[in-house]
């Protein structure tokens, strides 16, 4: 991995497809974002929302991401990075191209995501879904290694929290159509949900 001014950083995660445990994925890298509050009490996480994120915009492995996520990021260091300077966001799990994923949320707790949004009637998305971030951009295809980590992940998820479905995996847009275009154009749904049906299948099997 990079840091923003792209040096190479040596302790880089490895990946790995890991039971979940206290809300955790319990063998994969756990960064804690301070951005983060609790749900409210008795909700049930029936969401699951895909994003895209790179910074600065079309760079791929720096280590801005998690410095945004973390409020750690230097914004003086890239001119983008100016209008990032009072935002405060995470998501629970970052997937890097190579497959990479990054907690950075307790699934349990609500990740600052998804902004202004609605689901079937149901505004605030934040407060029933988990948001996972995949490293890329509107502009580009997204890695194989990162369909495979998606997909397992997703998998794991439906299996630990019953009110995910293959249904109620939705993107960005979806929930904030007209502010929101990702995960974007690039996103193959069809090959996702396709890799997906194996785990789904094992996660009914689970409930």
């Amino acid at each position: 991995m990079l840091d923003c001014e792209g040096r190479r950083n040596v302790s880089q995660p490895l990946i790995v497809f890991s039971p979940i445990v206290n809300h955790r994925l319990n063998d994969s890298a756990f960064v804690e974002s301070p951005n983060q509050s609790a749900r409210p009490d008795g909700v049930e996480i029936d969401l699951l929302v895909i994003h895209n994120i790179s910074l600065p915009p079309g760079k791929f492995g720096t280590s801005c991401i998690a410095e945004l996520f973390c409020n750690t990021l230097d914004c003086s260091s890239h001119p983008y990075f100016e209008q990032l300077r009072e935002l405060k966001v995470s998501a629970h799990v970052l997937i890097a191209r190579n497959g990479m994923i990054t907690q950075f949320v307790p699934f349990d707790r609500k990740a600052w995501h998804a902004g202004q949004s609605c689901f079937q009637g149901r505004k605030n998305c934040n407060e029933f879904s988990i948001g996972i971030e995949l490293e890329g951009t509107d502009f580009e295809a997204f890695d194989d290694r990162q369909y495979e980590a998606l997909s397992a992940l997703a998998g794991r998820l439906m299996q630990a929290y019953h009110g995910l479905t293959v249904e109620r995996i939705v993107g960005h847009s979806d929930i904030a159509p007209g502010r929101k275009t990702d995960p974007g154009p690039y996103f193959n749904w069809e090959r996702f949900r396709e890799s997906l049906s194996n785990y789904s299948e094992s996660a009914d099997s689970a409930k």
